[in-house]
């Protein structure tokens, strides 16, 4: 069976321009009994108002992964890239021996809603850097798309961990399973909609964790958008 965590429970932060719900310690928000699971560290549910974002600042040692649900996001690095992040697409960032950044909503009238991811690289100190993907609707619709991966194919993008991260947007009524390896953690995070899994009712923000799941059923009970992270322990 699962663990549950629910979107209210998440901490939260509210800058007026920025709205935010961390599902892990971060910041501000504090709680011993979630400061990550397995090597996935960070899910923030951001949405950024018109002309508004973060401005520049360092990361280090961490693998950081952005995917847009409404609107886009402008990047800018010290790598020099400048990317445009819109819903279909996944961004990766390796932060490695160190880089500055800086996310913006170039929007004047429509605000950004997105989910920040941080994963813990399977060592310190690599060199930074930077991709991005789109993934078509017809490869997110009804099935697991494996959008970032340790081992990356069919288009997913490479994360410096054992970590197999699925994307999907499941039509209501519809069903899908995952049967991880022996020994894997499982998080299911709850993006829009809302499912069930293990007869309870998640709804969009909620997530579910598993450490020793065979397998993994999921039901649409309306049209809803998941990730699901398969990961080592």
């Amino acid at each position: 069976m699962h663990t549950t965590r629910h979107s209210n429970d998440r901490g939260l932060a509210d800058f007026g321009w920025l709205k935010s719900r961390h599902t892990f310690s971060f910041g501000d928000y504090h709680d011993p009994a979630h400061m990550g699971f397995g090597p996935l560290r960070v899910i923030n549910e951001d949405r950024v108002a018109p002309g508004k974002g973060f401005g520049a600042h360092p990361h280090r040692d961490m693998e950081i992964l952005s995917w847009v649900l409404d609107g886009t996001l402008e990047h800018k690095d010290s790598l020099g890239t400048g990317a445009q992040i819109r819903p279909g697409e996944l961004q990766r960032m390796s932060a490695g021996t160190g880089v500055v950044h800086s996310e913006f909503n170039a929007s004047p009238t429509d605000p950004v809603h997105f989910l920040q991811i941080w994963i813990l690289p399977e060592r310190q100190g690599l060199a930074p850097g930077y991709e991005q993907h789109r993934f078509d609707a017809a490869d997110l619709a009804d099935r697991w798309c494996l959008i970032a991966s340790g081992t990356p194919r069919d288009g997913a993008l490479k994360v410096h961990q054992d970590v197999d991260l699925y994307a999907t947007r499941l039509a209501a009524a519809h069903e899908l399973s995952h049967v991880p390896a022996a020994g894997r953690k499982l998080w299911l995070q709850v993006a829009r909609g809302s499912v069930e899994v293990d007869g309870e009712v998640l709804n969009a923000g909620d997530a579910a964790a598993w450490t020793d799941a065979a397998k993994l059923v999921v039901r649409a009970a309306d049209d809803a958008e998941l990730l699901l992270f398969d990961m080592t322990p």
